[in-house]
């Protein structure tokens, strides 16, 4: 149980930039840093500042001095947008979070949170993954570029660290769903894919769906809220090099995960899987005690809970969701 007064007093008056705050996941964690009281609270917007660009990284820092800097921007997708973007998704995610914990480091912000992926660890990592993993052979090949990115991050805070002191910390969610999900089917994630795909198929009255890969591979999901009160606990409690997971310990296969959304949505149709497209890593559930034991991290929403809510909010908003080109 986390002592309301203890959080309370750990924001009071700290100024804390939020990149990717205007996102899916940032949206929850703006709204987790209210609920503690935390007032100044700065979300940099792209049309302003680039933060693939020094020039632009530079001037969020100077523009709002930040106590703590939670970095959650990132360029990403699903299967098909990283094959299709292997360059820009390691220049961009590099390039952003290098430079922003550089600056960070040079303005003297006094913690830097970086959130790193599952897709860093290596294609045929032991399951559970443990941390100790991480740096065990090469990721799967289709989001290698993006793991990579992101990984290069967890040398350089532990660098920094060992070199100027700087108090940065690296976390590794698994994939993230929840409503407000990106629901755009040129870069949509497993689930948000399947529920567009079932409610379309229900709208349509159509009598299958096709699906990528042969269903066979297992993931692990971690419900939004749960994700952003994960990254709180570590911003307030933790302070050490090492890489901590963020999990919900269970593993479900996409074949179930299709039929446990059908279900939910009411497609009653049939389920073609198309093994011509990739099924990405093989398998992927995390060993989540680390989270516990240094910050008291645990998941609480339930998978079907939590998917409940997702296709509710898709169903309730499907009208008005607009996907870019």
């Amino acid at each position: 149980m986390v002592d309301g007064r203890l959080t309370m007093k750990f924001w009071y008056k700290k100024k804390v930039l939020v990149t990717g705050g205007a996102g899916f996941l940032g949206s929850y964690v703006i709204k987790s840093l209210k609920v503690r009281d935390c007032k100044d609270i700065f979300v940099p917007k792209i049309e302003k500042y680039d933060l693939v660009k020094m020039n632009a990284v530079k001037r969020v820092y100077q523009d709002t001095k930040p106590d703590i800097v939670i970095h959650l921007a990132a360029v990403v997708g699903g299967i098909g947008a990283n094959k299709e973007n292997p360059g820009k998704f390691f220049y961009d995610n590099i390039m952003m979070g290098i430079q922003l914990m550089h600056e960070a480091m040079e303005f003297g912000v006094k913690k830097f949170v970086a959130l790193g992926t599952i897709c860093s660890y290596p294609k045929f990592t032991p399951v559970p993954f443990k941390e100790e993993n991480i740096w065990d052979g090469y990721p799967e090949e289709t989001n290698a570029p993006y793991g990579l990115a992101k990984k290069m991050l967890l040398v350089q805070a532990q660098s920094y660290r060992q070199q100027y002191g700087f108090n940065s910390i690296f976390l590794l969610p698994v994939n993230l769903y929840g409503p407000g999900d990106n629901f755009n089917p040129q870069s949509s994630h497993a689930i948000p894919a399947i529920i567009k795909k079932c409610c379309d198929a229900v709208r349509e009255k159509k009598k299958e769906i096709i699906l990528w890969g042969s269903g066979k591979a297992t993931r692990e999901f971690l419900y939004a809220e749960d994700a952003a009160e994960g990254i709180i606990l570590a911003a307030e409690k933790y302070n050490k090099p090492e890489p901590v997971n963020l999990g919900a310990n269970f593993e479900i296969s996409i074949k179930d995960l299709a039929g446990l959304i059908a279900e939910l949505t009411g497609f009653k149709g049939k389920i073609i899987w198309d093994t011509s497209k990739p099924d990405g890593q093989p398998r992927r559930r995390v060993d989540a005690s680390r989270a516990y034991q240094e910050f008291g991290f645990k998941a609480k929403t339930s998978f079907k809970e939590g998917l409940q809510k997702t296709v509710k909010w898709y169903q309730d908003n499907q009208q008005s969701i607009v996907h870019s080109p």
